[in-house]
């Protein structure tokens, strides 16, 4: 992964086991940016054949969190909202987080998911809330 934050913190952020459990790797992470990917496997499909909704908002919420915290400071979700633009089947997908605002105690993001050939299949709006402690004990 290639980091633009304290390797402490950088370590957090990439051990996340919800993340790890999907598959979810992160490329690149700095303050108020990550970019993250995911395989297709045959797990992350659903009842149709196509990628499960689940997976792509997975993957763009993993991404924003990891932008949101990539600052050091403890941010937790306070609403995502999705927009599903084309299906996903094989391949790769590439979730690219970037920080839109930021105060001291909220955060806005934009999230978009490509697929490898880069077509867009779904953007995400998301927001923050910083709750004013260390994401690594200690600080980082």
């Amino acid at each position: 992964m290639k980091e633009g934050i304290p390797p402490a913190l950088a370590e957090a952020l990439r051990a996340d086991p919800f993340a790890r459990s999907l598959g979810v790797e992160l490329e690149e992470v700095r303050e108020g940016y990550a970019r993250a990917s995911l395989l297709l496997v045959p797990h992350h499909r659903n009842f149709h054949g196509l990628v499960h909704g689940g997976a792509v908002f997975a993957l763009a919420d993993c991404a924003f969190a990891a932008a949101s915290n990539a600052r050091g400071e403890r941010a937790v979700a306070v609403s995502a909202t999705v927009h599903f633009l084309r299906a996903a089947t094989e391949g790769l997908l590439l979730a690219e987080c970037v920080e839109e605002s930021s105060g001291r105690r909220l955060g806005s993001y934009r999230v978009e998911v490509r697929d490898a050939q880069g077509a867009l299949v779904a953007t995400m709006q998301a927001l923050v809330y910083r709750q004013g402690e260390p994401v690594v004990p200690g600080g980082a």
